[in-house]
């Protein structure tokens, strides 16, 4: 079957320096550097030693960029396959979203002229940000997400899409997590005592500590992007901040049916027995009086982020009297999603 031109132009146009190479990074596209995005110290009343990672700063204002430039390198997998004859045709891409992540995979499957995204969404979903979707052309199908959790058949037949890929989760791509493999080493390699992560999907929790077992665990061998201490990572704690509240500010951490969750506290505790590491390593629940503190504090630390992207610094706040106030503390803020005018 072979590439037509305008395929044999998108797949030259997609450019992979390397899979885990500092010297040679792969994002963000156009410009790609490592780390992409900054650590800073912030000022939080009580603690001396607290830094921020900011992925409000990404392209389209949140760590899902990273997630849709993996889906592009995806794509040009799928057109090697094709050129190969493998495949017959390119497939399109099904996705749950409420509307950062299809926002920016949209938004970098334009940019490569690829097959438009389809987008199931919660039939309550703001329709402003619907709209925003749907004008840079995500296909929207609606249905009611609260009744069950859906299987990637029934999200790929609801999008009409039943011979496309649905990447809600990463499993339909790969047996491990890809998508935030660069930014965890960023966070990993920052030798810190506390890692407080926004837990929704649980993707990018998981790669983070993942990626801290992978690396605790090996006495000789390491990846390339890994620059940190061993020792300190077994030291330190990986805490996740979610919510069980259905009207909380905090509306991409909630869901009552998220699919394809993997987190099993036995996986915690194992690592934790183990000693690959922190002992408060978890994933906990977070109140809404403490989303807000966290909002005032970002103002003051001029800061770009919403509830759902601070919430590990709101988990921070809640759990004040139990952390020691000079330990180095890393708050991961996701970001504020940048839709287009």
């Amino acid at each position: 079957m072979g590439l037509s031109r305008t395929e044999e132009k998108i797949l030259k146009s997609i450019v992979v320096a390397s899979e885990n190479d500092p010297n040679k990074p792969e994002f963000p596209p156009g410009n790609p550097k490592f780390p992409a995005t900054p650590t800073y110290k912030i000022k939080v009343p009580g603690f001396s030693n607290v830094w921020l990672k900011d992925e409000s700063q990404n392209p389209t204002g949140t760590h899902k960029d990273r997630m849709a430039w993996e889906m592009v390198v995806t794509y040009k997998q799928l057109l090697l396959a094709k050129k190969q004859g493998r495949i017959e045709e390119l497939p399109q891409m099904s996705i749950i979203s409420s509307g950062s992540a299809a926002n920016a995979i949209q938004q970098i499957l334009i940019k490569y002229n690829l097959p438009t995204l389809k987008v199931l969404v919660d039939h309550n979903l703001n329709p402003k940000i619907k709209k925003a979707l749907e004008s840079i052309g995500c296909e929207i199908y609606e249905i009611d997400l609260a009744k069950k959790a859906l299987s990637t058949e029934e999200i790929l037949k609801l999008t009409d899409n039943v011979r496309g890929i649905d990447i809600t989760s990463d499993d339909s791509l790969e047996p491990f997590n890809v998508f935030y493999d660069w930014m965890t080493y960023d966070i990993i390699n920052q030798d810190v005592d506390y890692i407080f992560v926004p837990y929704g999907t649980g993707n990018l929790y998981e790669n983070i500590v993942n990626v801290a077992v992978r690396e605790s665990k090996s006495l000789f061998f390491h990846d390339k992007r890994f620059k940190g201490n061993v020792k300190q990572i077994r030291k330190c704690n990986f805490l996740g901040a979610t919510t069980n509240n259905p009207k909380t500010k905090a509306d991409k951490l909630y869901s009552p049916h998220l699919p394809f969750i993997h987190f099993d506290k036995k996986w915690i505790k194992l690592s934790i027995r183990k000693g690959y590491i922190g002992p408060e390593s978890n994933v906990y629940s977070v109140r809404e009086e403490y989303l807000e503190r966290a909002m005032e504090i970002t103002k003051k630390n001029k800061i770009n982020c919403e509830p759902s992207g601070i919430a590990g610094l709101a988990l921070m706040l809640q759990m004040r009297n139990k952390l020691p106030k000079n330990k180095k503390m890393l708050i991961v803020n996701t970001g504020k999603t940048k839709y287009p005018d």
